[in-house]
């Protein structure tokens, strides 16, 4: 058994986030020591670490949630697991499309600024003025 410190310690999530997540129904309500201390026994540990895992991916609290509902039924096709991977990759990809426009736009107005003063400042005229951009972002 493991105090909130220790499965905190060996899986690098902070202790109130851990609270938060039993608050969220992805960790359930641990045991009590007879001194009222939280007690995890393995399980918790390894339904901590799927949890950090995921959040490290950026995944959404529902969609672990959904994830974990899936796991529980390990006889069953993982055609929904896939979905919901799949979605939150296509949502990444939109991202990291339009940071690469983001870049693009900043890259154009960082190289039209001369530097001289901030009355003749293209960066500054560029963030007053929409039109100025180049492209849409």
């Amino acid at each position: 058994m493991y105090g909130i410190g220790e499965i905190s310690r060996r899986t690098g999530v902070k202790v109130p986030t851990i609270r938060y997540y039993e608050q969220m129904g992805l960790l359930q309500a641990p045991d009590r020591s007879e001194g009222n201390q939280r007690r995890y026994g393995r399980p918790e540990l390894d339904r901590l670490t799927f949890i950090r895992h995921a959040r490290d991916l950026g995944l959404t609290i529902e969609a672990i949630r959904d994830l974990i509902a899936l796991s529980q039924h390990p006889e069953r096709p993982c055609g929904e697991a896939d979905r919901i991977a799949k979605a939150h990759l296509d949502d990444v990809r939109e991202k990291i499309a339009k940071l690469r426009r983001l870049e693009t736009e900043l890259q154009r107005i960082v190289s039209h600024c001369d530097g001289h003063s901030i009355e003749d400042c293209y960066v500054i005229r560029a963030l007053s003025d929409h039109g100025l951009c180049g492209h849409e972002h």
